[in-house]
């Protein structure tokens, strides 16, 4: 049994990517398309309800932006999302409806970044190369790390299986409602599921199940 396939991990109706996802069983499939996706997505958005500060760069009129952060292109920040001061989005990022990127967190995308709707990345946070599903939430300083040291391919590791990706650089993907307690490190691969806990200062590798807490390597608890 996995947990790592699209449809255990995210609801697709909470993200302007839903059609990106369409057919890919693993949500990792998605992230080098995502470059050209947003920029036609942004493209068909209503001038009406998006403003377009720089070429490449989509931002809902009903967003808040601090004039101190940096969007790089091409990215969307969805409406009512907030970009707070100093926040640092490196391109190839869409920031869902009601998402939160904090004060001095980077959303860095050599190869992209997602957040759902509601998700939040509020305080001191590092999000490369991942995708958080619809209301999960980093605690101040929680990073994701996107690249092994010894720079070789990111396997998704589930129980004893191994599932290869294919890919260099790929963060953590983070399921609907998860919450990853402050100064976390989720290690290249790491997947959490739906409604999982994860406890301040943890270093997370392989998979969380849903619904599941986690304390430390091998000390999983179920919530009630």
């Amino acid at each position: 049994m996995t947990f790592c396939r699209t449809e255990e991990l995210f609801d697709l109706s909470h993200t302007l990517a839903a059609p990106l996802f369409e057919g890919k069983e693993w949500p990792w499939q998605v992230l080098d398309e995502l470059k050209d996706f947003i920029v036609k997505l942004g493209e068909s958005l209503p001038a009406a309800e998006y403003d377009q500060p720089q070429p490449g760069v989509w931002v809902a009129k009903t967003a808040k932006v601090a004039p101190t952060a940096l969007l790089g292109a091409p990215c969307i920040i969805g409406p009512e999302a907030e970009v707070r001061h100093c926040a640092f989005i490196r391109g190839k990022a869409i920031v869902g409806r009601n998402a939160v990127v904090g004060n001095s967190t980077e959303l860095k995308n050599v190869k992209n970044c997602i957040l759902f709707d509601g998700a939040q990345v509020p305080h001191f946070n590092y999000v490369g190369d991942s995708i958080l599903g619809c209301k999960a939430h980093m605690g101040a300083g929680a990073v994701t790390s996107n690249l092994k040291s010894d720079k070789s391919l990111v396997v998704v590791k589930n129980g004893e299986e191994k599932i290869a990706t294919g890919r260099k650089k790929l963060g953590a993907l983070v399921g609907d409602g998860a919450e990853v307690g402050c100064n976390s490190v989720l290690c290249p691969g790491a997947v959490l599921g739906r409604g999982c806990q994860v406890y301040p200062t943890s270093c997370v590798r392989g998979t969380v199940p849903a619904g599941h807490i986690y304390k430390g390597p091998g000390n999983l608890a179920k919530r009630v």
